[in-house]
């Protein structure tokens, strides 16, 4: 049973520390000088250290997921 509530734990942690990192690698790499790609409402853009942004390709808008539910992706 504790070893469960660790993972429960660990677990109900996990999103805003993956946040943070992506957080952290985003602001370091525009720090740095280069361009990031980001998805931005059904676009694929760069982003530049200056701020500016260009968009590169359309892709399909983000599909909502309500919290707790599961998505399977692709077909098995």
């Amino acid at each position: 049973m504790l070893r469960e509530n660790k993972i429960d734990e660990l677990e109900r942690r996990f999103p805003e520390s993956a946040a943070d990192a992506f957080a952290q690698a985003y602001q370091k790499t525009l720090a740095a000088g280069l361009s990031v790609l980001v998805s931005d409402n059904g676009f694929i853009c760069e982003v530049f250290p200056d701020g500016t942004r260009k968009m590169i390709k359309q892709i399909e808008p983000p599909t909502p997921v309500v919290k707790g539910s599961k998505l399977e992706l692709g077909s098995r």
